[in-house]
């Protein structure tokens, strides 16, 4: 793809999207992996709340869920304040914030799709596996980590593109800041409302479209090598 034709502000808001996707991903896959574990084994009270809650984010407005943040990790926020009185650290208006707002809008999708490869793997090996001395951990990373791998690979691709396509949440949480929080679709949006813009917009438009379209497909396609290339090795 040629970006010799973008803008320098558009350039930035390219390069920010994809610094603040990955930040997202990264922050979220360990907890992802830990709560689609739980869900997919453990049996407990209230599961079906956690279930609910854990997938809110998927059926709630996103300008709600970005103004929760706001409420909660603010600078003056339940959680954001103490945060902030403790070590000088904020969420609100910088790129940190739009990390944690996509983070928060892709988790669902990261969760889901390591829960359900979670519930495809034959508990028989793990069985055999701890009948032969198997402690859980090990259980885990030499056993089930390996085996759900696809499904993993899968949700990281998918909360990359959601992250890469967050528009409410990061807007309502940390605003429109240029070179802080002006991601790509923000920057889309902006140039929408500006005299002559529509160029612009076009080409970030395109840009979305192509790098969604190449995620999806990535996803399908490493995924299905993954899961032959694990069927071969049993």
């Amino acid at each position: 793809m040629d970006f010799s034709g973008l803008t320098p502000l558009e350039l930035e808001a390219l390069r920010l999207s994809l610094w603040i996707s990955c930040w997202a991903v990264a922050g979220s896959l360990g907890p992802g992996i830990l709560v689609a574990w739980i869900l997919a084994r453990k049996n407990f009270p209230g599961k079906t709340i956690v279930d609910g809650l854990v997938h809110l984010p998927l059926v709630l407005p996103p300008v709600v869920t970005g103004y929760m943040l706001l409420l909660i990790m603010g600078r003056r926020g339940m959680v954001g304040s103490w945060l902030y009185e403790l070590t000088g650290f904020t969420f609100a208006f910088n790129w940190k914030g739009a990390a944690l707002a996509s983070a928060v809008m892709a988790f669902p999708l990261l969760v889901r799709a390591v829960r359900l490869s979670i519930e495809g793997v034959d508990q028989g090996l793990e069985q055999a596996a701890r009948t032969l001395g198997a402690g859980p951990v090990d259980l885990f990373f030499t056993v089930t980590l390996p085996l759900v791998f696809p499904g993993i690979l899968t949700g990281v691709i998918l909360a990359f593109a959601r992250s890469l396509s967050e528009f409410g949440a990061t807007i309502t949480f940390v605003s429109n800041i240029p070179g802080e929080t002006r991601t790509l679709p923000i920057a889309l949006y902006s140039l929408t409302q500006m005299p002559g813009g529509e160029a612009g917009a076009m080409r970030l438009c395109i840009i979305s479209v192509v790098v969604a379209l190449i995620a999806i497909t990535s996803s399908e396609i490493l995924a299905k090598r993954m899961e032959r290339k694990i069927k071969g090795e049993r």
